[in-house]
Formats: structure tokens, C-alpha cells, sequence
């Protein structure tokens, strides 16, 4: 046994204290937003004082803080370290781009016909694409940190390109063709784009030439291993204030429809289970090895919710109940990717063992 498998009893214990608690500090934040709320009346119009294309400043600073750090550890010269290998750079690209929001579409209409403003939320969260999370699952899971490198900053790249006009296909124009009524969304496919090229171009951008500047003045391990453990929390920061802001304004209609929010997580869970096993048994029938099929897996099942909930506060505002489905999304994430982590630790297990009887 190897000394990677030996350490999967304490798979939890390698995250680090912020991301190992990252659900118990959403419910945190959400319980602080909540009481926020009720202590400060008129706080919305407080937040709208001063606004940035219809996005309050303060939740803007907060939605690029939050942006920042995650696009900042994205290896961007690596792309050319595994393109080479077709099967699973056409799997991931129709796995991320194809099928996950096809299948977000379709539990969102399956659990949510009657809840728009939920409903398109969620399909929001199928359209962004996991940058960030994934590389910790993967390296938990034994996955190829290289492949996984250049998988994050392909759907880095690809998300400012593709976003809007998936978002336009997905909201309006296939709704459409199906017959499914959508006169209750009044939706700008311009302001999606210009969302995504600010709340995700910006820092994609920011994140691009800080590891320029950084690893070519101080050197790559200065910046792997000094710089990045300190900018990464902010990001953290960054999501708990939005967090906060949302539920503090949120406040009345979440205590009143509970439900609604459960009702968000059953598509969520469904959502997640099966992007992570279609992708793995894909990976196994193009016949990838266990390291890039669980990286395929990972990288196809998580999302960029931090994406999804800039682009839904910037869109429809953040008393939306978009913004509030954005929200749903990582508390639901994280405890299943964890779970995850270790049903493909057992695969791994079961594979070796296979591997030796042969």
C-alpha cells in the first residue's frame, strides 16, 4: 500500500481548517446574515447607496475578493502539459460544456416548475464550471494534479467566452423550443455577458498576472508556497460577506418558505451524484487510468459557485431568489464532494487490488 493510500483515514484531517469547516462557517454566515437582517432595517437601501451597474459597491468588492484568490492558483502555463491526450480532453470538454448543463436544466424543470426564480438559479450553477474547489478534491482523491492544472484553466478561459451565450441557449432559447413556459423571466443575455467579463474576466485577468509578476521576480516556490496561503482565505472572506449581505436581505423570505430551500437541494445532490458517476464511467470506458478519470470526475461534478452567485446578484439583484439558489449550491457541494472523495478512494482500492489478483 502506498503512502498516499495509508492517509486516506485522515482524508478529512489533510483539508485545512477553513476548508475542512467550510460548511459550518456558510451556516454561520447565513445564521449572521439572518439576524443582521432583523437588527438593521433599511439596510437594503444602506447597500444601494452607492452602485456599480446596478451591483451595490460593496457587494462588488466583495464578489472580486472573493473571484480573486481562486484564479490566482490556477497554473496557466500548464496547458500544454496533458492536451496532448484526446480522450480526456474531448471527455472533459462535453462533460463540462454539454452535459452538465444539460442535466442541471433538466432537474431544475423536473424539481422546480413551479419556483423560476430558484429554477434559473440553479441552472446558473450548471453553467459555471468548477476553477477552484476541484483541485483539493483531486489531490484528496489521488487524481493527476497536472491534468487537473490544465482542466481548471481551459474551463477558466472558456467560461469568459461561452458563458453568456449558454446562459441566452439554456433560459431562453431551449425553454423555447420544449414548450416550457418562461413569460415570468425577464432576462438580458448582455447583462450576464457583462457580469461574467467583470466578476470573472477581471480577476481571471488580475489572477493571470499577479503569477506572472510574482514567480518571475520571487520564483515559483516563493509564490506556491508563501504568497498563495495568504491570499488564499480571502476568498473565504469574500463568499461569507456576500453570504451575510444576501441573508441579511434575504432574511424574511427565507424563514418564511424553508421548504423552498430544501426543495434546491434535491436537484443539487442528484446533480452532483450523477455528473461524478456518469464522468467516472466514461473515464473507464476511454480507458484512463484511475488518476485521470477521478480528475475527470471531480472536475465534470463540482461548480464555480462563486461565479454563479456574481453573475445571478449581478443579473437579477441580490434579493433575488437566483442569488439565493447560488447560495444553496456550495452548502450542498462540499459535504457531498467529501463524501465523494472517499467512494473514489475505495474504487482506487478496489482497481489495485484487481490490478495485483491479475
Amino acid at each position: 500500500m502506498t503512502a498516499r493510500t495509508g492517509a486516506e483515514t485522515g482524508l478529512v484531517g489533510r483539508l485545512s481548517m477553513l476548508d475542512r469547516l467550510l460548511p459550518a462557517w456558510i451556516m454561520v454566515a447565513m445564521a449572521a446574515g439572518l439576524g443582521l437582517g432583523r437588527a438593521v432595517p433599511g439596510l437594503d437601501d444602506v447597500l444601494s447607496a452607492v452602485e456599480v451597474g446596478g451591483v451595490s459597491l460593496p457587494i462588488a468588492v466583495g464578489l472580486l475578493v472573493m473571484m480573486y484568490p481562486v484564479l490566482a492558483k490556477v497554473r496557466y502555463d500548464r496547458l500544454d502539459t496533458v492536451t496532448g491526450d484526446r480522450r480526456l480532453m474531448v471527455s472533459s470538454l462535453l462533460l463540462n460544456w454539454v452535459v452538465g448543463p444539460a442535466v442541471m436544466f433538466a432537474l431544475a424543470w423536473v424539481f422546480l416548475p413551479d419556483l423560476p426564480e430558484y429554477r434559473t438559479g440553479l441552472i446558473i450553477v450548471g453553467l459555471a464550471r468548477c476553477i477552484a474547489m476541484v483541485i483539493i478534491w483531486n489531490d484528496l482523491a489521488c487524481g493527476d494534479r497536472e491534468a487537473a492544472a490544465v482542466l481548471v484553466a481551459l474551463n477558466s478561459v472558456f467560461q469568459v467566452v461561452a458563458f453568456g451565450a449558454l446562459g441566452w441557449f439554456y433560459l431562453k432559447v431551449l425553454p423555447g423550443w420544449l414548450g416550457l413556459a418562461t413569460d415570468d423571466l425577464h432576462l438580458s443575455t448582455g447583462k450576464i455577458v457583462v457580469n461574467v467579463l467583470v466578476f470573472l474576466g477581471v480577476p481571471l485577468a488580475a489572477g493571470y498576472f499577479t503569477r506572472r509578476a510574482g514567480e518571475g521576480a520571487r520564483g515559483r516556490d516563493w509564490y506556491e508556497n508563501r504568497f498563495l496561503p495568504r491570499v488564499g482565505p480571502v476568498a473565504l472572506y469574500g463568499l461569507l460577506f456576500t453570504i451575510v449581505v444576501l441573508f441579511a436581505l434575504q432574511g424574511e423570505t427565507i424563514t418564511d418558505r424553508p421548504y423552498d430551500v430544501a426543495r434546491m437541494a434535491v436537484p443539487l445532490l442528484m446533480y452532483f451524484a450523477v455528473m461524478w458517476g456518469g464522468a467516472f464511467i466514461v473515464g473507464r470506458a476511454v480507458r484512463l487510468a484511475y488518476a485521470r478519470t477521478a480528475t475527470l470526475a471531480f472536475t465534470a461534478a463540482g461548480n464555480n459557485f462563486e461565479l454563479a452567485i456574481a453573475v445571478a446578484i449581478g443579473t437579477f439583484g441580490v434579493t433575488s431568489g437566483q442569488a439565493l439558489a447560488g447560495v444553496v449550491g456550495p452548502l450542498v457541494e462540499v459535504p457531498v464532494l467529501v463524501a465523494l472523495v472517499y467512494v473514489s478512494l475505495w474504487v482506487r482500492r478496489r482497481t489495485e487490488a484487481r490490478t495485483i489478483d491479475a
